[in-house]
């Protein structure tokens, strides 16, 4: 997959976990996909951990993630620049902030990701 390619792709499963489109994102995932609990701790890995986080953290929070910029790393990583806006569920403000997702792909799809502040 080349750049462009995945830049669409990434933007494309960005709009969809925005969308709480759980099985839209999984789908571009490997299914032993390494995944940071950036909310709890830790890691989670494969679909069924990565859906059950999620679950637990849209029943607490609502976090909205938009892309700010992509660029493919020389190491071969894709690094993404996200503004996020974390809300309660009432819709009360807790957090806003700027962090980048550095994805690794395997086979076009992603093998993981980690948070960089």
């Amino acid at each position: 997959m080349t750049g462009p390619s995945r830049e669409e792709l990434l933007r494309a499963l960005y709009r969809a976990f925005n969308a709480r489109d759980v099985d839209t994102v999984l789908a571009a995932m490997a299914a032993d996909v390494d995944w940071p609990n950036g909310w709890e701790g830790g890691r989670v890995v494969g679909h069924d951990a990565v859906r059950r986080y999620w679950e637990r953290q849209w029943a607490e929070i609502r976090p909205r993630v938009e892309p700010t910029g992509i660029r493919e790393r020389t190491d071969g990583t894709v690094e993404v620049g996200v503004h996020q806006v974390v809300r309660d569920r009432g819709g009360a403000l807790l957090a806003v902030g700027d962090v980048r997702h550095v994805y690794t792909f395997a086979g076009g799809l992603v093998a993981r990701m980690d948070v960089e502040q």
